[in-house]
């Protein structure tokens, strides 16, 4: 992180405040030995992980004040782990996961950040059938289709990782892929809603996504 240009912020919640040291911009890059470029991750692509993304805020606002309960719960693709943060200040069962391998230096530093118990996380490749992670109550996620392979990944993923009984909240910017994730979705046997977010007032600018929730 040291050849990194950071920047440190805090996005209050009620009266939650959550601290996060994050890429100062989206121009960000190091990757000296080539590990994210093995992991097929440009050095376009490479600082996207690394800020926090309108998508990240909404799904931080809508989780806060949901019933998790004892639910154990996932957040795929994390990032800055913004909502999983939120979750481990509620004293929340959360488990993070992201595919780039800066993501979780960045988590273990804003837990410090923030006093909170370490949250468990782990490497996930969406594609592979090996990680430990694991069966889940709650899945969540924010910003997560960026290309149309994405769609049938993310559906498997989530389908591999869900009880019998699951719900699935994820916050989609409008890239254009939602309504082929829902009929995925659909054949693994979720039932399908969407919403627009309400009250976004802590946005710099309208949110035109939406909120896409799936039941079994």
């Amino acid at each position: 992180m040291t050849n990194l240009r950071l920047c440190y912020q805090s996005i209050e919640f009620g009266k939650i405040d959550i601290h996060l040291c994050t890429l100062r911009n989206k121009q960000e890059f190091h990757d000296p030995d080539g590990i994210a470029e093995k992991l097929g991750i440009c050095s376009a692509s490479w600082p996207i992980f690394g800020v926090v993304w309108p998508s990240s805020l909404v799904l931080a606002h809508f989780i806060l004040d949901y019933e998790t309960g004892s639910k154990r719960i996932l957040e795929i693709g994390c990032g800055m782990a913004l909502s999983s943060l939120l979750l481990n200040q509620q004293c929340a069962d959360i488990t993070a996961t992201d595919y780039h391998p800066e993501a979780q230096k960045f988590l273990n530093r804003n837990e410090l950040l923030n006093g909170g118990k370490a949250i468990a996380y782990e490497q996930a490749d969406w594609a592979s059938k090996d990680d430990k992670l694991g069966l889940f109550d709650l899945i969540i996620g924010s910003d997560l289709l960026y290309e149309d392979n994405h769609i049938g990944l993310l559906s498997s993923f989530i389908d591999a990782h869900s009880k019998p009984t699951c719900e699935v909240i994820i916050v989609d910017p409008g890239r254009g892929r939602k309504n082929k994730l829902s009929s995925k979705m659909i054949e693994f046997g979720f039932s399908s809603s969407q919403q627009k977010p309400t009250h976004t007032t802590y946005l710099d600018q309208e949110f035109k996504g939406h909120i896409l929730r799936y039941e079994r």
